[in-house]
Order: C-alpha cells, then sequence, then structure tokens
C-alpha cells in the first residue's frame, strides 16, 4: 500500500501523520509533501512527536512535484483552516480521502500553550489516521 499524505508546508500535520502510520505499519509505503514546502519540519513537531516516541528529526519538507510520476494507492490531505487551500494532487490516485485538521504553525501564546495545541493537533492526527489505518490499510 503506498501513501501520500498532503499539506501546504508539509512541515506539521503530514510529517505527523507519516510518522503515525509508519509506527502503525512498517509495510506501509508512507510518504508526505506540501505545495509550499517549507524550509525544515517545525522544530514543535519534532518535540511533541519525541515525546511519543517517534522521531522525525531526519526529515525535510518534500515538494509534491516530486511525487507527480508515481501511483498511490491513497493520497490523503490534512488542511484544516479556512484560510487554507487543500493540495491538489494530479498524479495517478486509486484513492483520495480528506482530513482537516488545524494549523498547529499559526498557535500563539506562550511556548507552554504553543505545545499544548501541537500536542492536541498530534493526538487528533494519531486518532483518526489509525481509524483509517484500520478500516483502510490493515493487511490481514
Amino acid at each position: 500500500m503506498k501513501i501520500l499524505i498532503l499539506c501546504t508546508g508539509n512541515s506539521c500535520r503530514s510529517q505527523m501523520a507519516e510518522g503515525f502510520l509508519k509506527s502503525f505499519d512498517s509495510e506501509l509505503e508512507v510518504y508526505s509533501a506540501g505545495t509550499e514546502p517549507a524550509d525544515r519540519v517545525n522544530p514543535n513537531t519534532i518535540a511533541v512527536m519525541r515525546e511519543i516516541g517517534i522521531d522525525l528529526s531526519g526529515n525535510s519538507p518534500k515538494s509534491v512535484s516530486q511525487y507527480l510520476q508515481e501511483n498511490f494507492d491513497y493520497v490523503i490531505t490534512v488542511c484544516g483552516g479556512a484560510k487554507e487551500t487543500c493540495p491538489v494532487f494530479s498524479g495517478n490516485v486509486k484513492n483520495r480521502l480528506h482530513i482537516g485538521f488545524d494549523d498547529p504553525a499559526n498557535a500563539t501564546g506562550s511556548p507552554e500553550e504553543i505545545l499544548k495545541l501541537y500536542r492536541c493537533v498530534r493526538d487528533e492526527i494519531k486518532e483518526q489516521f489509525y481509524e483509517i489505518y484500520i478500516r483502510k490499510f490493515k493487511t490481514n
């Protein structure tokens, strides 16, 4: 099963989702990308994923353009805010899903308040992607 997770910057939500799917099943081929990739994975994303044993420190944001010639079983968009435009993947895809999550990169407040939002989004992503994994991706 080959899966691509898309968002705008590929620095927070799509990185988390990729990390979770890989942690659920090492047999899945999981990639993430963005339409406007950031310079690096957001440090808060790395920190909150590390808290639960998933290391994203070696990841880097990628452009969706590098995957346009590939075939995927699923492409999943994870943008969620009203100000965001979900990316469209024009490559060969069998199934498309959208699961919206707020972008924690837009969080304001104290460092602890910002990390609290990152943890909340992380936990929502874990819950939603585990449900999808069980319903659609789990190999028997």
